[in-house]
């Protein structure tokens, strides 16, 4: 059974003299724990569809499924729910309250969630020894480095433990050595169970997905499997015992519905 569903997506916007078709007509399917790549040339469409996939951006058109659940027919209080529960987010900002340090950061998601100040403090800290700054909990973010934002843009999308992840660009500012750094925490996080979503103009960072879809014009042109990085995988999983997930995919209708 497919996991998430996306059935004739389309995102018109109201061009004047004619509508214009920002996302036309997308349909597909993933199963839970892929690694998918979107790609497409500026304007494509990619971060559109991403935001749809998001529970963000209504579609004009069309319907998602996620776990059985119709996202876009859900209450706008119960969908909010549903982002803060199924979902994380990285974009190519990061985002980061100046304010705030790293690990006072890493837990905004959790403001609305139930339990006591030092749990919440607890999760935080071990999402960011998950993606390897521990040591810099108490830093302000300009006491860092651009890779090491980007790691805790990180934390904060994984800290409520999301079974999907979606990233628009998440190594869009970042030198070709980081970039790599951060494409290996998300294969790690992929190979721990997690669902990634990522849009990328970066062949290279494409190249880490298991299956590659490319967009133009607002349609989805290919969707292919990544052959190169399943053989290698395959060869990963055959003489290495994984450890079996921590990311529990909630049941349909388990959600809180407001």
């Amino acid at each position: 059974m497919s996991y998430i569903v996306a059935e004739n997506l389309t995102k018109t916007y109201d061009g004047g003299a004619a509508a214009v078709a920002a996302v036309d007509d997308i349909s597909f399917q993933l199963k839970a724990g892929e690694f998918i790549g979107i790609m497409g040339e500026s304007g494509a469409g990619k971060s559109t569809l991403l935001g749809m996939l998001g529970a963000m951006n209504a579609p004009t058109a069309g319907r998602l499924m996620v776990d059985e659940l119709d996202v876009y027919g859900l209450r706008p209080e119960q969908r909010a729910d549903f982002r803060r529960e199924f979902l994380g987010f990285i974009f190519q900002s990061f985002h980061l309250v100046p304010y705030l340090t790293v690990i006072e950061n890493v837990m905004l998601p959790l403001t609305v969630a139930k339990g006591g100040n030092r749990e919440k403090r607890a999760k935080a800290q071990a999402a960011l020894h998950q993606v390897g700054l521990a040591e810099k909990a108490n830093r302000l973010p300009n006491q860092i480095s651009g890779g090491e934002s980007e790691r805790v843009a990180i934390a904060r999308a994984i800290v409520n433990e999301p079974p999907v992840l979606l990233a628009d660009e998440p190594t869009g500012n970042l030198d070709t050595r980081t970039t790599r750094e951060i494409m290996e925490l998300l294969l790690q996080l992929n190979g721990e169970g997690m669902t990634i979503i990522m849009v990328t103009h970066s062949p290279d960072c494409a190249g880490y997905a298991r299956r590659i879809m490319r967009v133009s014009d607002g349609k989805l042109r290919e969707d292919q499997f990544n052959l190169r990085r399943i053989e290698t995988w395959q060869k990963e999983e055959s003489t290495i015992d994984l450890p079996p997930s921590r990311i529990q995919v909630p049941a349909a209708g388990s959600l809180h519905t407001g």
